[in-house]
């Protein structure tokens, strides 16, 4: 009797079993990865003649699941500057940039902290003063202390008097503050894309050199591109040295109200802040991104030495 009933349950466990596996079969042939439908579409000729042509057609379409999409990056990696030709500025073409050169965030904080750092390298600090152990002259007091109703006074290297010391005067002293190297590049690339972004930055990819060095052939030029006085001044960058660029410099030296020129290596964050635009020859563009790029580039430290 005992074997009967084992024999029964495993029938059942069995049969239940199976039924499961065709019941999974079957949901997988119901649905499918793919999901196809057939469309029969019949359309009324409109002549006799192509009545074969508009014949009854079947139409299939494909429904998939749907692919998840890749993030894609925040912002462009890399931004197009045209390159101008000079005198003429006729575009010649564009050239790409990264956008962690000229398309960085305006970061005024930076640029504050940029531009007082500058102020403080350039103040010379040598304003000096005597104090009343400096000044030559006599250390007799000048009056008793008492008796006399009138304020106590030493000698006459007082502060008090005329011809003494300063008090509390300026001495010989360095103004110079600190700042951190990858921040003041930062600030040179922020300034850089802030022009950028206003349209005020122009590449040319020859030489700013002129043939004639009179101002009034480079105020003919500024004129002609709106690049004076009236317009808000422009800064002009060379790659080269005021030697190379002979021509150019002694043009600007006679319109300082038009603008001004200098050498890449002379030019600071304020100057590409200060005037309205920036006409910069594109190697001395290179020069300047080249330069002020620390805090894009790692450095290895070998036995502690970068």
């Amino acid at each position: 009797m005992a074997s009967k009933g084992l024999s029964s349950s495993l029938r059942g466990i069995i049969s239940q079993l199976s039924r499961t596996t065709i019941t999974h079969d079957a949901a997988t042939k119901v649905l499918p990865s793919q999901i196809t439908r057939s469309i029969t579409t019949e359309t009324a000729p409109p002549t006799p003649d192509l009545a074969q042509a508009y014949s009854s057609s079947n139409l299939t379409t494909s429904v998939a699941a749907p692919l998840a999409s890749s993030p894609s990056p925040i912002g462009p990696q890399s931004v197009l500057a045209t390159i101008y030709s000079f005198p003429a500025l006729e575009p010649l073409r564009f050239q790409s940039y990264p956008s962690s050169h000229l398309y960085l965030p305006t970061r005024r904080d930076i640029l504050h902290r940029a531009v007082i750092y500058e102020g403080d390298m350039t103040r010379q600090g040598t304003a000096s003063t005597k104090w009343r152990r400096e000044v030559h002259g006599s250390t007799r007091k000048i009056r008793p202390q008492k008796g006399t109703g009138r304020a106590r006074l030493g000698d006459k290297k007082s502060p008090m008097l005329r011809g003494g010391g300063v008090a509390f005067g300026p001495k010989p002293r360095d103004f110079s503050t600190r700042l951190p190297r990858k921040m003041y590049d930062q600030a040179w690339r922020t300034a850089l894309s802030y022009r950028y972004r206003k349209g005020e930055l122009i590449i040319v990819d020859e030489s700013l050199e002129i043939e004639d060095p009179s101002p009034r052939y480079a105020k003919e030029i500024f004129a002609a591109h709106g690049w004076g006085n009236a317009h808000g001044r422009s800064l002009l960058v060379t790659e080269g040295e005021p030697e190379e660029r002979e021509c150019l410099f002694k043009a600007m030296d006679g319109m300082g109200e038009d603008g001004r020129v200098l050498n890449w290596e002379d030019v600071d964050v304020k100057d590409l802040l200060e005037l309205g635009r920036i006409v910069v020859e594109r190697g001395a563009l290179e020069r300047i991104l080249e330069e002020h790029q620390s805090d894009l580039t790692k450095t290895r430290r070998i036995n502690g030495i970068s």
